[in-house]
Protein backbone atom coordinates (compact mmCIF):
# COMPACT_ATOMS: atom_id res chain seq x y z
CA UNK A 1 0.00 0.00 0.00
CA UNK A 2 0.93 3.67 -0.74
CA UNK A 3 2.61 5.88 1.71
CA UNK A 4 -0.87 7.80 3.25
CA UNK A 5 0.34 10.97 3.03
CA UNK A 6 -0.03 10.54 -0.29
CA UNK A 7 -3.52 9.76 -0.52
CA UNK A 8 -6.69 12.57 -1.09
CA UNK A 9 -9.94 12.78 -2.39
CA UNK A 10 -8.58 11.43 -5.73
CA UNK A 11 -7.47 8.47 -5.00
CA UNK A 12 -9.30 5.24 -4.79
CA UNK A 13 -7.85 2.37 -2.69
CA UNK A 14 -8.38 -0.98 -3.43
CA UNK A 15 -7.82 -4.15 -1.13
CA UNK A 16 -7.13 -7.03 -3.41
CA UNK A 17 -8.16 -10.34 -1.39
CA UNK A 18 -6.17 -13.49 -2.00
CA UNK A 19 -8.49 -15.63 -0.22
CA UNK A 20 -8.13 -19.81 0.21
CA UNK A 21 -12.14 -20.84 0.04
CA UNK A 22 -13.51 -23.59 -0.29
CA UNK A 23 -15.54 -25.51 -3.67
CA UNK A 24 -19.30 -25.81 -1.96
CA UNK A 25 -19.06 -24.03 1.47
CA UNK A 26 -21.59 -21.27 0.08
CA UNK A 27 -22.01 -20.46 3.92
CA UNK A 28 -18.07 -20.80 5.24
CA UNK A 29 -17.21 -18.61 2.06
CA UNK A 30 -19.81 -16.00 2.93
CA UNK A 31 -18.07 -15.77 6.90
CA UNK A 32 -14.86 -15.40 4.99
CA UNK A 33 -15.44 -12.46 2.29
CA UNK A 34 -17.45 -10.76 5.04
CA UNK A 35 -14.87 -11.02 7.67
CA UNK A 36 -12.71 -9.71 4.83
CA UNK A 37 -14.37 -6.87 4.09
CA UNK A 38 -14.65 -5.60 7.20
CA UNK A 39 -11.00 -6.08 7.83
CA UNK A 40 -10.07 -4.16 4.45
CA UNK A 41 -12.53 -1.02 5.83
CA UNK A 42 -10.91 -1.17 9.33
CA UNK A 43 -7.04 -1.86 8.91
CA UNK A 44 -6.23 -1.04 5.03
CA UNK A 45 -9.46 2.06 4.92
CA UNK A 46 -10.41 -0.07 1.30
CA UNK A 47 -12.67 2.25 -0.73
CA UNK A 48 -13.37 -1.11 -2.74
CA UNK A 49 -12.79 -4.43 -1.99
CA UNK A 50 -12.48 -7.24 -5.13
CA UNK A 51 -13.19 -10.87 -3.81
CA UNK A 52 -12.15 -13.48 -6.61
CA UNK A 53 -14.00 -15.22 -9.00
CA UNK A 54 -17.11 -17.65 -8.13
CA UNK A 55 -15.86 -17.03 -4.35
CA UNK A 56 -19.39 -17.48 -2.99
CA UNK A 57 -19.36 -21.26 -4.87
CA UNK A 58 -15.67 -21.43 -4.76
CA UNK A 59 -14.19 -22.65 -7.92
CA UNK A 60 -14.52 -24.71 -9.82
CA UNK A 61 -18.34 -25.53 -8.86
CA UNK A 62 -18.63 -28.37 -11.44
CA UNK A 63 -22.29 -30.35 -12.04
CA UNK A 64 -22.72 -29.14 -8.04
CA UNK A 65 -24.03 -25.64 -10.12
CA UNK A 66 -26.91 -28.54 -10.78
CA UNK A 67 -27.81 -29.11 -7.26
CA UNK A 68 -30.85 -27.30 -6.48
CA UNK A 69 -29.62 -27.28 -2.58
CA UNK A 70 -26.39 -25.12 -3.64
CA UNK A 71 -28.35 -23.21 -5.61
CA UNK A 72 -31.27 -22.43 -3.23
CA UNK A 73 -28.18 -21.08 -0.69
CA UNK A 74 -26.71 -19.12 -3.63
CA UNK A 75 -29.34 -17.54 -4.06
CA UNK A 76 -29.89 -15.67 -0.26
CA UNK A 77 -26.00 -14.98 -0.37
CA UNK A 78 -26.09 -12.10 -1.73
CA UNK A 79 -28.87 -10.94 0.17
CA UNK A 80 -26.40 -11.90 3.24
CA UNK A 81 -23.45 -9.89 2.26
CA UNK A 82 -25.83 -6.86 2.02
CA UNK A 83 -27.28 -7.08 5.41
CA UNK A 84 -23.63 -7.98 6.46
CA UNK A 85 -21.99 -5.10 5.06
CA UNK A 86 -24.09 -2.20 5.22
CA UNK A 87 -20.59 -0.40 4.68
CA UNK A 88 -18.13 -0.42 1.69
CA UNK A 89 -17.95 -1.43 -1.33
CA UNK A 90 -16.84 -5.00 -3.04
CA UNK A 91 -16.84 -6.74 -5.91
CA UNK A 92 -17.46 -10.36 -5.33
CA UNK A 93 -18.07 -13.60 -7.59
CA UNK A 94 -20.88 -15.49 -7.52
CA UNK A 95 -23.01 -17.95 -10.24
CA UNK A 96 -26.28 -16.25 -11.06
CA UNK A 97 -29.64 -18.20 -11.56
CA UNK A 98 -32.17 -17.10 -13.68
CA UNK A 99 -34.65 -18.83 -15.78
CA UNK A 100 -32.78 -21.59 -16.80
CA UNK A 101 -29.39 -20.16 -17.18
CA UNK A 102 -26.38 -19.39 -14.86
CA UNK A 103 -24.04 -16.93 -15.77
CA UNK A 104 -20.59 -16.90 -14.08
CA UNK A 105 -20.92 -13.70 -12.75
CA UNK A 106 -19.77 -10.32 -10.43
CA UNK A 107 -21.68 -8.75 -8.26
CA UNK A 108 -20.65 -4.73 -6.96
CA UNK A 109 -22.24 -4.15 -3.44
CA UNK A 110 -22.28 -0.81 -2.08
CA UNK A 111 -23.63 0.51 1.12
CA UNK A 112 -25.97 -2.46 1.58
CA UNK A 113 -27.28 -2.78 -1.99
CA UNK A 114 -26.40 -4.91 -4.97
CA UNK A 115 -25.58 -1.86 -7.42
CA UNK A 116 -24.66 -3.55 -10.67
CA UNK A 117 -23.82 -6.80 -11.74
CA UNK A 118 -21.87 -8.69 -14.50
CA UNK A 119 -21.84 -11.57 -16.30
CA UNK A 120 -18.54 -12.97 -17.83
CA UNK A 121 -18.37 -13.05 -21.29
CA UNK A 122 -15.66 -15.16 -22.36
CA UNK A 123 -16.53 -18.41 -21.48
CA UNK A 124 -12.82 -20.93 -21.66
CA UNK A 125 -13.66 -24.23 -22.70
CA UNK A 126 -10.45 -25.62 -23.22
CA UNK A 127 -7.52 -27.07 -21.31
CA UNK A 128 -9.35 -27.73 -17.85
CA UNK A 129 -11.82 -25.08 -18.50
CA UNK A 130 -15.24 -26.65 -19.40
CA UNK A 131 -17.16 -23.18 -18.33
CA UNK A 132 -19.79 -23.87 -21.96
CA UNK A 133 -20.75 -26.55 -19.95
CA UNK A 134 -22.67 -24.32 -16.99
CA UNK A 135 -22.47 -20.93 -18.35
CA UNK A 136 -24.39 -18.17 -20.46
CA UNK A 137 -22.33 -15.78 -21.54
CA UNK A 138 -22.53 -11.81 -20.61
CA UNK A 139 -23.23 -8.95 -23.74
CA UNK A 140 -22.48 -6.08 -21.77
CA UNK A 141 -20.31 -4.16 -20.27
CA UNK A 142 -20.26 -3.69 -16.39
CA UNK A 143 -19.02 0.32 -15.37
CA UNK A 144 -19.87 1.68 -12.22
CA UNK A 145 -18.78 4.79 -10.05
CA UNK A 146 -16.80 4.27 -6.78
CA UNK A 147 -16.02 7.43 -5.19
CA UNK A 148 -15.86 8.88 -8.53
CA UNK A 149 -13.71 6.62 -10.10
CA UNK A 150 -15.46 4.88 -13.04
CA UNK A 151 -14.77 1.18 -12.55
CA UNK A 152 -14.76 -1.46 -15.30
CA UNK A 153 -15.64 -4.87 -13.86
CA UNK A 154 -14.67 -7.80 -15.96
CA UNK A 155 -14.20 -11.66 -15.09
CA UNK A 156 -10.59 -13.71 -15.60
CA UNK A 157 -10.78 -14.93 -19.06
CA UNK A 158 -12.76 -11.34 -20.25
CA UNK A 159 -9.21 -10.08 -20.58
CA UNK A 160 -7.62 -12.99 -22.33
CA UNK A 161 -9.74 -11.23 -25.82
CA UNK A 162 -9.40 -7.46 -26.61
CA UNK A 163 -13.06 -7.15 -26.69
CA UNK A 164 -14.69 -7.21 -22.85
CA UNK A 165 -11.92 -3.95 -22.40
CA UNK A 166 -12.87 -1.96 -24.87
CA UNK A 167 -16.37 -2.42 -24.31
CA UNK A 168 -15.54 -1.38 -20.50
CA UNK A 169 -13.40 1.26 -22.02
CA UNK A 170 -16.13 2.95 -24.49
CA UNK A 171 -18.74 3.08 -21.54
CA UNK A 172 -16.78 5.26 -19.63
CA UNK A 173 -14.05 3.04 -17.49
CA UNK A 174 -11.12 4.96 -16.16
CA UNK A 175 -9.40 1.72 -14.80
CA UNK A 176 -10.07 -2.06 -15.32
CA UNK A 177 -10.72 -3.88 -12.06
CA UNK A 178 -10.60 -8.31 -12.74
CA UNK A 179 -11.56 -11.06 -10.61
CA UNK A 180 -10.35 -14.18 -11.07
CA UNK A 181 -9.71 -17.91 -10.52
CA UNK A 182 -6.85 -18.95 -12.41
CA UNK A 183 -5.09 -21.65 -12.20
CA UNK A 184 -1.21 -22.37 -12.24
CA UNK A 185 0.55 -24.18 -14.30
CA UNK A 186 4.24 -23.43 -14.25
CA UNK A 187 4.96 -20.24 -16.23
CA UNK A 188 1.76 -18.87 -15.90
CA UNK A 189 2.20 -15.38 -14.04
CA UNK A 190 4.82 -14.56 -16.73
CA UNK A 191 1.90 -15.71 -18.96
CA UNK A 192 -0.99 -13.97 -17.07
CA UNK A 193 0.99 -10.53 -17.05
CA UNK A 194 2.37 -10.75 -20.86
CA UNK A 195 -1.70 -10.98 -21.77
CA UNK A 196 -2.75 -7.90 -19.19
CA UNK A 197 0.06 -6.05 -20.68
CA UNK A 198 -1.79 -6.17 -24.47
CA UNK A 199 -5.02 -4.94 -22.41
CA UNK A 200 -3.90 -2.15 -20.62
CA UNK A 201 -2.09 -1.00 -24.18
CA UNK A 202 -4.57 -1.39 -25.77
CA UNK A 203 -7.21 0.06 -23.96
CA UNK A 204 -4.77 3.08 -22.05
CA UNK A 205 -6.56 2.06 -18.90
CA UNK A 206 -4.51 0.99 -15.40
CA UNK A 207 -5.83 -2.70 -14.38
CA UNK A 208 -6.43 -4.04 -10.84
CA UNK A 209 -6.14 -8.01 -11.07
CA UNK A 210 -7.09 -10.02 -7.54
CA UNK A 211 -6.72 -14.19 -7.81
CA UNK A 212 -7.76 -16.76 -5.65
CA UNK A 213 -5.31 -18.91 -4.01
CA UNK A 214 -6.22 -22.88 -3.19
CA UNK A 215 -5.82 -26.45 -3.80
CA UNK A 216 -8.33 -27.84 -5.40
CA UNK A 217 -8.85 -31.73 -6.24
CA UNK A 218 -6.24 -31.48 -8.81
CA UNK A 219 -5.76 -27.86 -9.42
CA UNK A 220 -3.71 -25.24 -7.50
CA UNK A 221 -4.51 -21.75 -7.71
CA UNK A 222 -1.43 -19.56 -6.63
CA UNK A 223 -2.88 -15.75 -5.66
CA UNK A 224 0.20 -13.24 -7.42
CA UNK A 225 -2.19 -10.87 -7.57
CA UNK A 226 -1.26 -7.28 -9.40
CA UNK A 227 -1.51 -4.08 -10.28
CA UNK A 228 -0.65 -2.71 -13.75
CA UNK A 229 -0.52 0.70 -15.12
CA UNK A 230 -1.54 1.97 -18.56
CA UNK A 231 1.79 1.46 -19.89
CA UNK A 232 1.89 -2.41 -19.21
CA UNK A 233 4.41 -1.69 -15.55
CA UNK A 234 3.85 -4.07 -12.74
CA UNK A 235 3.19 -1.46 -9.83
CA UNK A 236 1.99 -4.05 -6.81
CA UNK A 237 2.51 -7.97 -6.88
CA UNK A 238 1.50 -9.98 -4.05
CA UNK A 239 3.41 -12.60 -3.14
CA UNK A 240 2.69 -16.63 -4.69
CA UNK A 241 0.75 -19.30 -2.48
CA UNK A 242 0.10 -16.47 0.29
CA UNK A 243 -3.44 -15.62 1.55
CA UNK A 244 -3.79 -11.82 2.35
CA UNK A 245 -5.28 -8.37 1.71
CA UNK A 246 -3.13 -6.33 -0.18
CA UNK A 247 -3.75 -2.86 -0.71
CA UNK A 248 -2.87 -0.72 -3.90
CA UNK A 249 -3.51 3.02 -4.50
CA UNK A 250 -5.65 4.69 -7.95
CA UNK A 251 -4.72 8.10 -8.57
CA UNK A 252 -5.79 10.57 -11.06
CA UNK A 253 -3.45 13.06 -12.41
CA UNK A 254 -3.76 15.17 -15.36
CA UNK A 255 -7.17 13.36 -16.24
CA UNK A 256 -6.06 10.39 -16.22
CA UNK A 257 -5.65 6.92 -13.70
CA UNK A 258 -2.99 5.52 -12.20
CA UNK A 259 -1.55 3.33 -9.59
CA UNK A 260 0.92 4.27 -7.57
CA UNK A 261 4.06 1.85 -6.66
CA UNK A 262 3.56 -0.50 -3.46
CA UNK A 263 5.44 -3.62 -2.87
CA UNK A 264 6.34 -5.64 -5.82
CA UNK A 265 6.88 -9.02 -4.87
CA UNK A 266 8.85 -11.31 -7.18
CA UNK A 267 7.98 -14.19 -9.58
CA UNK A 268 9.06 -17.21 -8.32
CA UNK A 269 11.52 -19.25 -10.31
CA UNK A 270 10.41 -22.23 -11.64
CA UNK A 271 11.08 -24.35 -8.94
CA UNK A 272 10.48 -22.11 -6.59
CA UNK A 273 6.63 -22.00 -7.92
CA UNK A 274 5.70 -25.92 -8.92
CA UNK A 275 7.38 -26.60 -5.46
CA UNK A 276 4.84 -23.98 -3.56
CA UNK A 277 2.55 -25.59 -5.36
CA UNK A 278 3.09 -29.00 -4.49
CA UNK A 279 2.62 -27.84 -0.73
CA UNK A 280 -0.25 -26.01 -1.30
CA UNK A 281 -1.74 -28.86 -3.18
CA UNK A 282 -1.57 -31.41 -0.70
CA UNK A 283 -2.02 -29.08 2.37
CA UNK A 284 -5.45 -28.58 1.25
CA UNK A 285 -6.45 -31.82 0.14
CA UNK A 286 -5.79 -33.29 2.98
CA UNK A 287 -7.11 -30.26 5.11
CA UNK A 288 -10.15 -29.85 3.53
CA UNK A 289 -10.95 -33.50 3.79
CA UNK A 290 -9.99 -33.25 7.47
CA UNK A 291 -7.58 -36.16 7.32
CA UNK A 292 -5.85 -36.30 10.72
CA UNK A 293 -2.69 -36.79 8.74
CA UNK A 294 -0.91 -38.86 6.08
CA UNK A 295 1.37 -41.89 5.44
CA UNK A 296 3.32 -42.93 2.82
CA UNK A 297 6.33 -45.63 1.71
CA UNK A 298 9.92 -44.43 1.48
CA UNK A 299 11.80 -46.52 -0.55
CA UNK A 300 14.92 -45.09 0.40
CA UNK A 301 14.60 -43.68 -4.19
CA UNK A 302 14.20 -39.54 -5.51
CA UNK A 303 10.42 -40.07 -5.97
CA UNK A 304 9.49 -41.16 -2.05
CA UNK A 305 11.89 -38.64 -0.87
CA UNK A 306 10.77 -35.76 -2.46
CA UNK A 307 7.33 -36.47 -1.71
CA UNK A 308 8.14 -36.97 2.09
CA UNK A 309 9.43 -33.51 2.31
CA UNK A 310 6.39 -31.90 0.59
CA UNK A 311 4.35 -33.59 3.00
CA UNK A 312 6.39 -32.56 5.89
CA UNK A 313 6.24 -28.76 4.74
CA UNK A 314 2.62 -29.04 4.04
CA UNK A 315 1.41 -30.61 6.93
CA UNK A 316 3.91 -30.92 9.40
CA UNK A 317 6.44 -34.01 10.96
CA UNK A 318 3.72 -34.65 13.50
CA UNK A 319 1.27 -35.88 10.53
CA UNK A 320 3.14 -37.51 8.72
CA UNK A 321 4.49 -41.28 9.17
CA UNK A 322 6.49 -42.83 6.67
CA UNK A 323 6.97 -46.21 6.05
CA UNK A 324 9.75 -48.38 4.79
CA UNK A 325 8.93 -52.18 3.86
CA UNK A 326 11.95 -53.67 2.54
CA UNK A 327 11.80 -57.29 0.62
CA UNK A 328 15.17 -59.49 -0.49
CA UNK A 329 15.65 -57.16 -3.00
CA UNK A 330 16.12 -54.03 -1.10
CA UNK A 331 19.70 -52.75 -1.18
CA UNK A 332 21.33 -51.84 2.23
CA UNK A 333 21.80 -47.94 1.17
CA UNK A 334 17.99 -47.97 0.65
CA UNK A 335 17.56 -48.79 4.08
CA UNK A 336 20.14 -46.60 5.37
CA UNK A 337 18.69 -43.56 3.00
CA UNK A 338 15.27 -43.89 3.81
CA UNK A 339 15.91 -43.87 7.49
CA UNK A 340 18.12 -40.59 7.34
CA UNK A 341 15.19 -39.02 5.73
CA UNK A 342 12.78 -39.71 8.27
CA UNK A 343 15.35 -38.56 10.57
CA UNK A 344 16.08 -35.26 9.47
CA UNK A 345 12.46 -34.64 9.00
CA UNK A 346 11.38 -35.32 12.22
CA UNK A 347 8.65 -37.95 11.51
CA UNK A 348 7.36 -41.33 12.40
CA UNK A 349 9.12 -43.99 11.02
CA UNK A 350 8.12 -47.46 10.66
CA UNK A 351 10.18 -50.66 8.63
CA UNK A 352 7.78 -53.40 7.86
CA UNK A 353 9.43 -55.91 5.58
CA UNK A 354 7.57 -57.84 2.91
CA UNK A 355 9.14 -60.90 3.33
CA UNK A 356 6.92 -63.18 4.62
CA UNK A 357 3.21 -61.66 2.93
CA UNK A 358 5.62 -62.49 -0.67
CA UNK A 359 6.52 -65.99 0.55
CA UNK A 360 3.01 -66.82 1.80
CA UNK A 361 1.71 -65.24 -1.53
CA UNK A 362 4.38 -67.23 -3.47
CA UNK A 363 3.13 -70.32 -1.73
CA UNK A 364 -0.54 -70.05 -2.23
CA UNK A 365 -0.20 -69.63 -5.86
CA UNK A 366 2.39 -72.16 -6.70
CA UNK A 367 0.48 -74.47 -7.79
CA UNK A 368 -1.36 -72.29 -10.37
CA UNK A 369 2.26 -70.75 -11.65
CA UNK A 370 3.75 -74.15 -12.00
CA UNK A 371 5.60 -74.82 -14.98
CA UNK A 372 5.75 -70.84 -15.63
CA UNK A 373 9.10 -68.91 -15.63
CA UNK A 374 9.18 -65.67 -12.88
CA UNK A 375 8.23 -62.14 -14.54
CA UNK A 376 6.64 -58.81 -14.15
CA UNK A 377 4.06 -60.96 -11.94
CA UNK A 378 6.66 -61.66 -8.74
CA UNK A 379 7.37 -57.88 -9.11
CA UNK A 380 3.81 -56.96 -8.76
CA UNK A 381 2.96 -59.13 -5.87
CA UNK A 382 5.41 -57.65 -3.62
CA UNK A 383 4.49 -53.69 -4.89
CA UNK A 384 1.00 -55.20 -4.09
CA UNK A 385 2.10 -56.46 -0.45
CA UNK A 386 3.41 -52.79 0.53
CA UNK A 387 -0.45 -51.59 -0.83
CA UNK A 388 -1.56 -54.00 1.78
CA UNK A 389 0.22 -52.42 4.52
CA UNK A 390 -0.23 -49.12 3.86
CA UNK A 391 -3.84 -49.61 3.19
CA UNK A 392 -4.15 -51.47 6.51
CA UNK A 393 -2.40 -48.25 8.18
CA UNK A 394 -4.38 -45.63 6.53
CA UNK A 395 -7.78 -47.51 7.17
CA UNK A 396 -6.75 -48.06 10.90
CA UNK A 397 -5.18 -44.25 11.58
CA UNK A 398 -7.58 -42.36 9.07
CA UNK A 399 -4.09 -41.24 7.85
CA UNK A 400 -4.74 -40.70 3.84
CA UNK A 401 -1.81 -42.42 1.94
CA UNK A 402 -0.29 -40.58 -0.41
CA UNK A 403 1.00 -42.43 -3.79
CA UNK A 404 4.88 -41.52 -5.00
CA UNK A 405 4.82 -42.11 -8.61
CA UNK A 406 5.73 -39.31 -11.35
CA UNK A 407 4.75 -38.39 -13.99
CA UNK A 408 7.22 -40.21 -16.63
CA UNK A 409 5.74 -43.74 -14.66
CA UNK A 410 2.33 -42.51 -14.67
CA UNK A 411 2.65 -41.77 -18.62
CA UNK A 412 4.49 -45.15 -19.79
CA UNK A 413 2.61 -47.15 -17.29
CA UNK A 414 5.87 -48.29 -15.17
CA UNK A 415 3.96 -48.49 -12.19
CA UNK A 416 2.01 -51.15 -10.59
CA UNK A 417 -1.91 -50.54 -10.56
CA UNK A 418 -3.38 -51.68 -6.95
CA UNK A 419 0.31 -51.69 -6.06
CA UNK A 420 2.50 -48.30 -5.99
CA UNK A 421 -0.61 -46.72 -7.87
CA UNK A 422 -3.20 -47.37 -4.89
CA UNK A 423 -3.43 -43.73 -2.71
CA UNK A 424 -5.93 -40.76 -2.12
CA UNK A 425 -3.66 -38.24 -3.72
CA UNK A 426 -0.45 -38.21 -5.87
CA UNK A 427 1.84 -34.92 -5.33
CA UNK A 428 4.03 -35.28 -8.14
CA UNK A 429 2.04 -37.18 -10.51
CA UNK A 430 2.55 -34.10 -12.81
CA UNK A 431 6.09 -33.78 -12.68
CA UNK A 432 8.45 -35.61 -14.94
CA UNK A 433 11.68 -37.62 -13.42
CA UNK A 434 14.02 -35.21 -14.85
CA UNK A 435 11.74 -32.69 -12.87
CA UNK A 436 11.55 -34.63 -9.68
CA UNK A 437 15.70 -34.31 -9.42
CA UNK A 438 15.33 -30.69 -10.02
CA UNK A 439 12.87 -30.35 -7.28
CA UNK A 440 15.08 -32.26 -4.79
CA UNK A 441 18.02 -30.36 -5.40
CA UNK A 442 15.67 -26.86 -4.95
CA UNK A 443 14.47 -28.29 -2.07
CA UNK A 444 18.25 -29.61 0.13
CA UNK A 445 19.00 -25.64 -1.36
CA UNK A 446 16.51 -24.54 1.37
CA UNK A 447 17.90 -27.25 4.13
CA UNK A 448 19.54 -30.84 2.96
CA UNK A 449 16.74 -33.43 3.93
CA UNK A 450 17.62 -35.86 1.05
CA UNK A 451 20.58 -37.80 0.75
CA UNK A 452 23.36 -36.65 -2.38
CA UNK A 453 23.34 -40.18 -2.91
CA UNK A 454 19.74 -40.41 -3.36
CA UNK A 455 19.96 -38.06 -5.73
CA UNK A 456 23.17 -39.33 -8.04
CA UNK A 457 22.36 -43.42 -8.26
CA UNK A 458 20.53 -44.85 -10.56
CA UNK A 459 16.83 -45.18 -10.19
CA UNK A 460 15.32 -48.52 -9.32
CA UNK A 461 12.23 -50.39 -8.47
CA UNK A 462 14.50 -53.21 -6.84
CA UNK A 463 11.96 -55.93 -7.77
CA UNK A 464 14.33 -57.94 -8.22
CA UNK A 465 18.35 -58.58 -8.26
CA UNK A 466 20.23 -55.63 -10.09
CA UNK A 467 17.26 -53.90 -11.04
CA UNK A 468 17.77 -50.40 -12.66
CA UNK A 469 14.48 -48.36 -14.67
CA UNK A 470 16.81 -48.30 -17.46
CA UNK A 471 16.65 -51.75 -17.95
CA UNK A 472 13.01 -51.08 -19.06
CA UNK A 473 12.74 -47.45 -20.45
CA UNK A 474 14.83 -44.99 -22.50
CA UNK A 475 16.99 -42.74 -20.30
CA UNK A 476 14.88 -40.04 -18.73
CA UNK A 477 17.01 -37.38 -20.87
CA UNK A 478 15.52 -38.53 -23.75
CA UNK A 479 12.31 -39.97 -22.50
CA UNK A 480 11.24 -36.87 -20.83
CA UNK A 481 11.14 -34.49 -24.15
CA UNK A 482 9.87 -37.20 -25.79
CA UNK A 483 6.58 -37.44 -23.65
CA UNK A 484 6.59 -33.71 -23.29
CA UNK A 485 6.10 -33.26 -26.65
CA UNK A 486 3.42 -35.94 -27.43
CA UNK A 487 0.95 -35.17 -23.96
CA UNK A 488 1.74 -31.14 -23.79
CA UNK A 489 2.38 -30.15 -27.72
CA UNK A 490 0.35 -33.20 -29.01
CA UNK A 491 2.91 -33.76 -31.85
CA UNK A 492 2.99 -36.81 -33.78
CA UNK A 493 5.96 -39.29 -34.33
CA UNK A 494 7.57 -37.73 -37.58
CA UNK A 495 7.33 -34.60 -35.71
CA UNK A 496 9.24 -35.99 -32.08
CA UNK A 497 11.46 -37.74 -34.10
CA UNK A 498 12.33 -34.43 -36.51
CA UNK A 499 13.79 -33.05 -33.13
CA UNK A 500 16.32 -35.23 -33.03
CA UNK A 501 15.32 -38.18 -31.61
CA UNK A 502 15.48 -42.10 -32.89
CA UNK A 503 11.96 -42.83 -34.69
CA UNK A 504 11.34 -45.96 -33.58
CA UNK A 505 11.70 -45.07 -29.78
CA UNK A 506 9.67 -42.45 -30.02
CA UNK A 507 7.05 -44.83 -31.67
CA UNK A 508 7.24 -47.28 -28.60
CA UNK A 509 7.27 -44.61 -26.21
CA UNK A 510 3.93 -43.25 -27.48
CA UNK A 511 2.80 -46.57 -27.70
CA UNK A 512 3.29 -47.19 -23.86
CA UNK A 513 1.50 -43.88 -23.53
CA UNK A 514 -1.62 -44.94 -25.35
CA UNK A 515 -1.55 -48.63 -24.02
CA UNK A 516 -1.32 -47.68 -20.26
CA UNK A 517 -4.29 -44.85 -20.59
CA UNK A 518 -6.64 -47.41 -18.43
CA UNK A 519 -4.33 -47.58 -15.43
CA UNK A 520 -4.16 -43.83 -15.43
CA UNK A 521 -8.07 -43.42 -15.05
CA UNK A 522 -7.72 -45.46 -12.23
CA UNK A 523 -4.95 -43.73 -10.42
CA UNK A 524 -5.67 -40.96 -7.22
CA UNK A 525 -5.75 -37.32 -8.42
CA UNK A 526 -2.30 -34.94 -8.49
CA UNK A 527 -1.01 -31.58 -8.30
CA UNK A 528 -1.09 -30.22 -11.80
CA UNK A 529 1.81 -28.07 -12.71
CA UNK A 530 2.55 -28.56 -16.58
CA UNK A 531 0.78 -27.12 -19.45
CA UNK A 532 -0.79 -30.71 -19.27
CA UNK A 533 -1.39 -33.32 -16.96
CA UNK A 534 -2.97 -36.39 -16.42
CA UNK A 535 -6.49 -35.65 -15.51
CA UNK A 536 -9.23 -32.40 -16.53
CA UNK A 537 -7.53 -31.81 -19.63
CA UNK A 538 -6.40 -35.15 -20.66
CA UNK A 539 -9.25 -37.57 -22.50
CA UNK A 540 -7.94 -39.88 -24.08
CA UNK A 541 -10.49 -42.68 -24.65
CA UNK A 542 -9.15 -46.15 -23.53
CA UNK A 543 -10.61 -48.30 -26.34
CA UNK A 544 -9.59 -46.99 -29.58
CA UNK A 545 -8.01 -48.07 -33.13
CA UNK A 546 -5.33 -45.24 -33.71
CA UNK A 547 -2.39 -46.04 -34.92
CA UNK A 548 0.69 -43.66 -35.91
Amino acid sequence: MSDGATVTSDTLRIALAQLDLLVGDVQGNLRRIVRTVHAAGREQHADLTLLPELALSGYPPEDLLFHRGLRAQLERALDEICRAVPDGTLVVGFPEYADHTIANAAAVVSAGRVLAVHRKAELPNYKVFDEKRYFHPGTRPTVVAIKGFRVGVLICEDIWVPEPARWARAAGAELLAVINASPYECGKQRERESVARERVRDVGLPLAYVNTISGQDELVFDGNSFAMNAAGEVCMRAPAFVEGLYGVDFVRRGGKVEPLPGPVAPVLSDEASIYGALVLGVRDYVNKHGFPGVVLGLSGGIDSALTLAIAVDALGPERVHAVMMPSRYTAPMSLEDAATEARQLGVKYSVLPIEAMFNATLATLAGEFAGLAPDTTEENIQSRCRMLLLMGLSNKTGRMLLTTGNKSEMAVGYATLYGDMAGGFAPIKDCSKLLVYRLAAYRNALGAVIPQRVIERPPSAELRPEQKDSDALPPYEVLDPILAAFIEEDLSVDEIAARGFDRATVGRVLDLVKRNEYKRRQAPPGVRVSRRAFGRDWRYPITNGYRR
